[in-house]
């Protein structure tokens, strides 16, 4: 029983392997089976910056003056109309409504046509310039989908790998978190761990958040960006976070835990879960039955993850190949001061980290570090904290922390305490504000902050999640959200760190609860694979 750690630094040093094979296949493609492709979306790049700064004279405006009092009039009468149509609903006379409605109409007409004259984009060179950069841009899309076509096989096997840890997380959340509120035994206890745990929480992200702040005020690194903007017509593919209080809780309380589990809406499932297992452990001894047979399905899943987790190398070689393939030095070479910067923040932040972790659990933070090193691999690789999430699980448990904690406390993080991606959030959105060239005063600064730290909560760990709270923030603040065309192509490698990060805070945060509780036992690494060991079957009487 004792080969088990040789088994797991044997599954990490295959990772690894992967994660250096994949970079080295991704530069060998990237000059030759995909070189030119490439090439050809380089040079249309190229063109397409050529041709803005050739449109650039055409979209000066005249006189600045007229043209903002002119847009501030088209707002208004904009505002006016939209009021009239709604009126018209519920008004008995509807002439003359309908005759107030067309008057605005006209007036904004009138208003379009003399911003046109502000400008010189009637002119047939400037359309000739136009129709240019939209042949361009449509030969470098179809550049991108011979691209993506030529690397299909490579994604596939990443994607298949996520496909199969998505497939295994809903199960597996709902399970150990019924089994571990009913093991807690009452509403109360439920009530204090999840307090101590949204604390922390919150703490958490507030620090993240905060540390992305000062970051990217000291480096400025939009600032040396220096590119040209994207077009503000571009479609960055991106939707924009909703806002509103309404859909925001409409994302945490579930109409039908089947379609929760379905779209693997970890908080739905989280909400759903903490009221299966409060009333399982009300009603006492008829639960029993129950709260087994999900604790044996809990145990099966973290079988399954086993032999799922077998297939992680092969998806690492896949995802990595990829992206180097697509994006080779050149992007490393264009966004080094962004990259350079973000990871230095990212470092930080885990030293952030594992000092708050170290006030608690003293010098054990360390070793808890070593032991998940192969999940952070994992999240890193993969770019989705997701995919670490049931070998993370395995490994607190090993550590030492009691089972009915981790599966209490962990599935919460993945909804509430993404410290990786918080950071991340206000460090792009004031990135992009400076490529820009804009200036935000500081309690703008601090209201967007607040605004992420809502928006950001219940995006578990998917891939591409943040950048869709960003694009929602972007929109709340005036920032063009084109500038996430910014980011677009750097963004799998920005998520590989704040996945890894994701993976490190929610790790801590489970430890010191399990500290908090008093329920951080001695780790064992001969556990066997079960990882819940043999605790379930001891504290089953304490439903």
């Amino acid at each position: 029983m004792h080969d088990r750690p040789q088994k797991r630094s044997k599954l990490t040093l295959f990772i690894g392997i992967a994660l250096v094979l994949g970079i080295i296949t991704g530069f060998i493609l990237n000059k030759t089976y995909t070189g030119t492709e490439n090439m050809k979306i380089f040079n249309a790049e190229l063109q397409s910056k050529q041709l803005l700064l050739q449109m650039k004279p055409y979209e000066k405006i005249k006189d600045s003056t007229l043209f903002n009092n002119l847009l501030a009039q088209q707002k208004n009468i904009a505002a006016q109309k939209k009021t009239a149509e709604a009126s018209l609903l519920v008004t008995e006379d509807g002439t003359t409504a309908q005759a107030t409605i067309k008057l605005f109409a006209d007036s904004l007409k009138n208003i379009n046509s003399l911003l046109a004259t502000q400008t010189d984009t009637a002119l047939a060179a400037y359309k000739n310039l136009l129709k240019q950069k939209d042949l361009v841009s449509l030969e470098k899309n179809e550049n991108l989908k011979a691209r993506d076509k030529k690397l299909e096989w490579f994604t596939i096997l990443a994607d298949i790998f996520l496909r199969l840890i998505k497939m295994i997380v809903a199960p597996l959340v709902f399970t150990t978190l019924v089994v571990g509120v009913a093991k807690l035994g009452d509403i109360k206890a439920v009530g204090r761990i999840g307090g101590k745990t949204l604390l922390w929480f919150i703490s958490a992200s507030l620090v993240s958040l905060l540390l992305g702040m000062v970051l990217v005020n000291v480096f400025e690194p939009g600032k040396a960006m220096q590119l040209t903007l994207p077009d503000s017509a571009v479609n960055t593919g991106i939707d924009k976070a909703a806002l509103t209080i309404r859909e925001f809780f409409y994302h945490v309380f579930p109409a039908s835990v089947v379609d929760a589990m379905a779209k693997n809406e970890i908080l739905q499932i989280v909400v759903f879960a903490l009221f299966f297992g409060v009333a399982a452990a009300a009603i006492g001894d008829i639960a029993k039955p129950v709260v087994r047979a999900l604790d044996a399905i809990a145990h099966i899943i973290l079988k399954v993850t086993g032999y799922v987790m077998k297939f992680a190398p092969l998806a690492v070689f896949g995802a990595m190949t990829a992206i180097i393939a697509k994006q080779g030095i050149g992007i490393l070479k264009t966004y080094s001061i962004f990259i350079g910067e973000f990871y230095f923040g990212l470092l930080v932040l885990w030293l952030v980290l594992i000092l708050a972790g170290f006030l608690f659990i003293r010098s054990r933070v360390f070793n808890l570090i070593k032991r998940i090193r192969e999940p952070i691999l994992l999240a890193f690789s993969t770019s989705s904290s997701e995919a670490a999430f049931p070998k993370t699980m395995l490994e607190l448990e090993r550590f030492g922390c009691k089972d009915k904690i981790v599966s209490f406390v962990l599935p919460l993080g993945y909804s509430f305490n993404l410290d990786g991606s918080m950071m991340y959030m206000t460090f792009a959105s004031l990135f992009i504000a400076q490529s820009y060239g804009m200036h935000i005063p500081l309690p703008t600064q601090l209201t967007m902050l607040l605004v992420l730290m809502l928006t950001s909560k219940g995006i578990a760990g998917v891939p591409r999640a943040s950048l869709v709270v960003i694009a929602g923030t972007l929109a709340t603040f005036n920032i063009p959200e084109a500038g996430i065309a910014l980011l677009l192509g750097i963004d799998p490698l920005l998520d590989m760190g704040r996945s890894a990060t994701n993976v490190v805070g929610n790790s801590i945060a489970t430890a010191v609860v399990s500290k908090w509780e008093g329920e951080l036992r001695h780790g064992h690494s001969h556990e066997h694979d079960h990882g819940h060991g043999h605790s379930h079957q001891q504290e089953h009487g304490h439903v």
